[in-house]
Formats: structure tokens, sequence, C-alpha cells
């Protein structure tokens, strides 16, 4: 299966690279994966509300594009469904059954993703509903795959 995952914004913390490279190479023993980055729209210190939504939505026009056609397409969003691993294992195993060879993963700024984009994707998905740092959603998502990728294939790592 190939796996893209669509992020607005660059990582900025080495340690964070770091583990997304780790997560990259463990799951190149299951996928193909890909990681491509939008740049985020300049804001204002102090955004007002449409400045904020003049932005998600000209990066929803860039993470769109990006996106093949054909793929399955999970959103990582606030009022996204939120499983355990193994139900977020059985959901890709299940879209790769149902004949989709891409699944992309998209994760928008810190201020979220259009409606647009939400609007696009199959299944909307949230890590939890505790706050985390922005740019530790995809070390997150990363580590979520490899895990989910190993419960696939009945490795030792999950517990």
């Amino acid at each position: 299966m190939n796996i893209i995952l669509l992020c607005v914004g660059k990582l900025k913390e080495n340690y964070l690279k770091d583990a997304c490279k780790e997560y990259e190479k463990r799951l190149s023993a299951f996928c193909r994966i890909t990681v491509e980055e939008i740049e985020a729209e300049r804001l204002s210190d102090q955004p007002s509300e449409a400045e904020i939504a003049s932005a998600l939505e000209k990066e929803g026009q860039k993470l769109l594009k990006k996106t093949p056609v054909g793929a399955y397409v999970y959103t990582l969003c606030i009022e996204g469904e939120q499983n355990n691993s193994q139900e977020f294992a059985a959901g890709i195993e299940k879209s790769a059954l149902s004949g989709f060879g891409t699944a992309v993963f998209i994760i928008g700024s810190s201020y979220g993703l259009s409606e647009q984009v939400k609007k696009a994707s199959n299944r909307k998905l949230s890590m939890s509903k505790m706050t985390f740092p922005h740019q530790l959603a995809r070390v997150m998502l990363m580590e979520q795959l490899y895990r989910a990728y190993t419960i696939m294939n009945n490795r030792r790592y999950h517990k």
C-alpha cells in the first residue's frame, strides 16, 4: 500500500525530524510512505477569524491538489472519531482490502483544516481530546501507522 502524509508546514525541531525518519524507515518494511509538506500561509500575530479562514482555504486548495484521485483520504481534525490502535489498524486494512492502493493522511496547520478538505475525506480522525503541540501530531501519526502495520502483520511491537 502507498501511504502519503500531506502536512501543512515543516518540522522545525531536529528531534521530531529524527523520530519521523525512524518511523519512515520502520514503515518501509510494510508500505511505501511519502511525506509531502506544503507551506503554511503566513498570518499576522493576532489573526482575525476571516484571515484564518482565508489561510485555511488557500492551504486546503494546495492539499487537495496533492491528493491523488481514488485515494482513501483521512483527515486529522478535532471533530474526528477516536480509535484505539486495533481499530485504527482494522480501518487501514479494510480500506486496502476494499481496493484502495493509496491512503492519504492530511494534517493541517495549528488552526486546522478547511471545510472543503474535511468534506473530501473518507474518514475523519482525532488523536485525542487532549491538546498536543501541532508538530508532534506527525510523529504520533507515524508511530500509530507503524503500530497498525505491526498489528496487521502479527508482529511483537504492539502490546
